[in-house]
């Protein structure tokens, strides 16, 4: 399936911006499933520099530098994408989850090194006791890891509540767990933060889901919005992507942006202003399928 996504945000802000360094994650990854065909963003004023560039993760970043007066700053991202769907593989055929940690434990294999970095806490997902027991409950032993992965991945879709208001960017793991709720950030933390404290590698990603709606509704312009999930490192397979807020392994209908160790590293746009006191933020993103040829 071939994609056209538009993703808009806005800020408008209480005062005057005279100065703005920004960042920007915004351009869909070249996978073994996704392919880009373009990309271009723009911004409102238009930015004095740019530059784009990959970061230790992989990702392309955006970089801008805007040095106009104003109190309305838009930035639009435009990709052509085309994703295949999974070819799920079978749970029985991965490795036991003790084997995998254990590989990690004593690291001689150079494939290892770059799973390895996603292995250890970061602030947004430090765990605790009760993140620990939470995990183990789906790590029995010997399991295939990937069986393992499956079921917490249901277990976070039915212990948690979907709740726009309940957490904001900064929320960390153990207030999310603390609260049972959350939105597909949070969920996606909680996965990869049950999985890393079992010794194993977990990364997230952010990125784009098409979204369907209700039966009858036609779909609404700029209705969709970014989407996040985790994937785990599980041999022979590789990193396979888990979606908790869906319950599903992400497939055609997931397009991927950025991977990190947490949403900090791929926020969609982050930086500095100067002045601009408080402000809004305004995101509309349309995600449009196309039938390949």
């Amino acid at each position: 399936m071939n994609y056209t996504i538009s993703h808009r945000t806005t800020y408008r802000y209480g005062s005057d911006v005279v100065y703005s360094r920004l960042v920007a994650h915004l351009a869909p990854r070249t996978t073994a499933r996704q392919r880009p065909h373009t990309f271009e963003v723009t911004l409102s004023p238009g930015p004095l520099k740019r530059f784009a560039r990959l970061d230790f993760f992989g990702n392309t970043t955006s970089w801008f530098t805007i040095d106009e007066r104003h109190d309305v700053l838009e930035i639009l991202a435009e990709s052509h994408v085309g994703v295949e769907p999974l070819a799920e593989p079978a749970p029985e055929l991965s490795r036991s989850w003790e084997s995998v940690r254990a590989a990690f434990e004593f690291p001689t294999d150079p494939q290892l090194l770059e799973p390895l970095q996603y292995t250890f806490d970061t602030p947004l997902t430090a765990t605790n006791d009760d993140v620990v027991a939470y995990a183990r409950q789906s790590f029995g032993r010997g399991r295939p890891l990937l069986a393992c992965v499956l079921e917490l991945n249901s277990r976070i879709h039915s212990d948690f509540t979907f709740d726009k208001e309940a957490t904001d960017t900064q929320t960390t793991v153990k207030e999310a767990f603390e609260l049972k709720a959350g939105v597909c950030q949070d969920l996606a933390h909680v996965g990869l933060a049950a999985v890393r404290t079992m010794g194993l590698a977990a990364r997230y990603v952010s990125g784009y889901l098409l979204t369907h709606p209700p039966p009858g509704k036609e779909r609404l312009i700029g209705a969709d919005a970014s989407h996040a999930w985790f994937s785990v490192w599980i041999p022979p397979f590789g990193w396979i992507d888990f979606d908790p807020t869906n319950d599903v392994l992400p497939s055609g209908e997931h397009i991927t942006v950025a991977w990190g160790r947490d949403y900090r590293d791929v926020a969609p746009v982050h930086g500095i202003v100067t002045g601009g006191g408080d402000h809004e933020v305004d995101v509309a993103v349309d995600v449009m399928p196309h039938v390949s040829a």
